[in-house]
């Protein structure tokens, strides 16, 4: 974290940089949490390739107001040029699209809560995978990992647990979501963020709607069908929420972001109860109070990371 010592020496810039970053995040992994549900009912009328590609088109297109707000009245920045955030968006597209249409295809064969834990096996894929990225991984991050592992089983395993067809789709999709992390966090502090995000959406939204129109039948009915979920899928979970994890992530350390990130299993088990009439035992509960429990513990390695950063930066200037 100590990239973030640009923005000054002062120790109460850094933590409010870290802390505002941190809840973006956890706006980012509500909206995802919440988007199961349109995920599931959406699937109803249209292909998975389908659904994906008309939300993320929706979600490139409400992207562009904030980019032609911001780009009139940006200042010199130390982003990269227009070309890096090109390039940047469509690696990152391309990762998109697989972890996306992994995620949505493996949900026609698992059930959901199944699907939420494999998904969200990027808690611990992600420090395993900055480990040969030599990223510096503390026994506090670790810890937090485990915690919210294990909160995630009690929330979402609700039966002997097997590795399926659906459940095998998942499992690959959540090491696609885990690169896809590692790839945000090297370029949000190297490129425009708006601009990355609308150039991995539209990567994303080209390969689902030429799947879709290779292997399935779209029509106007099923669109009409699926309305609601693909402007939620589409504004919300697309234009929003990766645009959120993009800029929350200037500041958060990956392997901190994706235990973040993982809360969108609550969320999503919230949205159930709310929307669905889905009932949460003592069982969900306890898995819930874990995985914010495990949050909570990296946040508070976070502010002792700016203390210890404030510090060395004091020491530096006195």
């Amino acid at each position: 974290m100590l990239h973030l010592l640009h923005l000054g020496n002062d120790k109460g810039v850094y933590t409010m940089s870290a802390v505002r970053s941190n809840l973006l995040l956890l706006l980012a992994a509500a909206i995802w949490g919440l988007a199961f549900v349109a995920q599931r009912v959406g699937m109803d009328h249209i292909g998975p390739f389908a659904f994906n590609g008309i939300r993320f088109v929706l979600g490139s297109l409400s992207l562009l107001p904030l980019i032609f707000h911001f780009g009139r009245n940006r200042q010199p920045t130390r982003a990269g040029e227009p070309a890096d955030a090109v390039k940047a968006g469509i690696l990152a597209g391309l990762v998109l699209f697989a972890g996306a249409s992994l995620q949505q295809i493996g949900l026609i064969y698992t059930t959901a809560g199944k699907a939420a834990f494999i998904t969200c096996l990027y808690i611990v894929i992600v420090p395993i995978l900055g480990i040969f990225l030599k990223h510096c991984i503390s026994r506090t991050t670790w810890l937090s990992s485990l915690l919210a592992l294990s909160g995630l089983y009690l929330l979402c395993v609700k039966e002997n647990f097997s590795i399926a067809y659906g459940d095998f789709l998942e499992l690959v999709g959540a090491l696609f979501w885990s690169v896809h992390i590692l790839l945000i966090a090297h370029f949000a502090n190297r490129v425009d963020v708006l601009k990355l995000s609308l150039c991995q959406f539209i990567t994303c939204a080209v390969l689902s709607l030429g799947a879709a129109f290779y292997w399935e039948t779209i029509t106007s009915e099923g669109v009409a069908g699926a309305l609601i979920p693909l402007l939620y899928g589409g504004i919300f979970s697309v234009g929003i929420a990766y645009t959120l994890q993009v800029v929350g992530q200037k500041y958060s350390p990956p392997a901190h972001a994706a235990i973040i990130l993982s809360m969108e299993t609550v969320f999503a088990a919230i949205g159930g109860f709310l929307l669905l009439d889905e009932r949460l035992g003592e069982k969900e509960l306890t898995g819930c109070a874990l995985m914010l429990a495990g949050m909570l513990l990296t946040q508070l390695q976070s502010l002792r990371s700016a203390d210890a950063v404030a510090e060395e930066a004091s020491g530096k200037t006195g």
